[in-house]
């Protein structure tokens, strides 16, 4: 039949690709640089280089999260220089505030914790995000002393900090003399909407950011992960903190952008054996988020955000379809290509679990997860060029 053999080349090309996937994987993230606990590691060894920390936690409508967030940051280890905790409320209306304050009241952690309103943003600017709380908490009195010994790590409040996180990162940075070091979560699972596309996403990010390319000073490629960004205070303030990305709607790629640009140091690590993610806990919440930042992250390039749904369409949802033409047409020259591209899928997963301790759960969806993420992108595109329906938390962005 004419139809048949496009659709065996069509198989056999995706079994083809996910394969080279795996391959490059390995080279780059199996390889990557990872943070680890230090836990043997002397104070001093940090204090002869840092003299103060300052960690913000820019929240809005976090209420499933704060407490579990703040409750981690105070179980850290200490350091070993003075630091001071500091949760921005940006006008939350589900109790985030009263949940911080109640997480905050513990005695663990450092003495100098605060809670702080975001206050209205100036009239005439626009300032997406966290990027308003988080500069306000950057613009608190510092202690006196070399700004270039102090440190400001930003933290998101659905991220969970392990009890040597802090301490590592803190000697990492001081050691490698990183004016950014960001940390690429564990990310993790919890409804069926997060399983369909989550490990799909990480796959991506592993592939399109090399952490290599990042980490090279000569190369311009920059990537950050926004969920945890350490930087050397007089390495914000040079580049203009938030302030200066006021209306990006993702600040982490523009500040880490803005840091390579300026000729400063940014490291990118794995941090999969000290912190934990978890973005969504609905379908609701993960199509708002990934339709509000696909298209941006792509830099608004359409031709980028087409082909990285048909790439995903091609590598996770074409296996699958062609499995269900098989057994239904009961066409035999369909299942060896349908079966080695569903093979290299549970290969994948096998080797995520391997290298990030990733679940294997629902793999079998991952032919829904690719539709999935197929209707998000051009519904980002839509969103981000209209600004209709494009929101976080529902506070428009547009």
């Amino acid at each position: 039949m004419p139809w048949l053999w496009p659709l065996v080349l069509l198989g056999w090309s995706s079994a083809a690709g996910l394969a080279i996937v795996v391959l490059l994987l390995e080279l780059q993230l199996g390889r990557a640089p990872r943070l680890r606990s230090d836990s043997t590691a002397e104070a001093a060894a940090v204090g002869s280089e840092a003299t103060f920390l300052r960690l913000v936690i820019p929240a809005y409508n976090e209420a499933d999260n704060i407490a579990d967030c703040v409750a981690a940051v105070l179980a850290s280890r200490d350091p070993g220089i003075p630091w001071q905790l500091v949760v921005v409320d940006d006008g939350s209306t589900d109790g985030t505030a009263a949940l911080a304050h109640q997480a905050l009241a513990v005695a663990e952690g450092p003495s100098d914790r605060l809670l702080l309103p975001a206050g209205s943003r100036p009239a005439g600017e626009r300032w997406c995000g966290k990027n308003w709380p988080a500069s306000r908490a950057a613009a608190l009195p510092w202690p006196e002393g070399d700004p270039a010994r102090q440190y400001l790590l930003f933290i998101d409040a659905d991220l969970r900090l392990g009890s040597d996180a802090l301490a590592s990162a803190l000697l990492e940075a001081t050691t490698h003399a990183s004016d950014l070091l960001s940390l690429a979560p564990r990310l993790q699972c919890s409804c069926l909407a997060e399983w369909l596309v989550q490990p799909i996403v990480a796959t991506l990010l592993g592939l399109g950011f090399p952490m290599e390319r990042s980490n090279d000073p000569d190369d311009p490629t920059a990537f950050a992960a926004g969920p945890f960004m350490l930087f050397r205070r007089s390495a914000y303030e040079a580049i203009g903190g938030h302030g200066a990305v006021a209306e990006e709607v993702v600040e982490d790629l523009a500040l880490a952008r803005r840091v390579k640009q300026a000729g400063l140091r940014l490291r990118y690590l794995l941090g999969v054996d000290l912190v934990d993610l978890q973005m969504y806990r609905s379908f609701a919440a993960l199509w708002e988020g990934w339709t509000k930042n696909w298209f941006l992250g792509l830099d608004r390039s359409w031709f980028k955000a087409i082909g990285s749904a048909a790439v995903v369409l091609l590598l996770f949802t074409a296996p699958w379809l062609l499995l269900a033409l098989a057994l239904v047409l009961r066409e035999k020259a369909l299942l060896p290509p349908a079966l080695g591209g569903i093979g290299l899928l549970v290969l994948l997963r096998l080797w995520s679990r391997w290298r990030f301790g990733t679940p294997l759960r629902y793999w079998w969806l991952s032919g829904l997860g690719g539709l999935l993420i197929a209707a998000i992108v051009p519904a980002s595109i839509w969103k981000t060029s209209t600004g209709r329906g494009w929101t976080w938390r529902g506070r428009p962005l547009a």
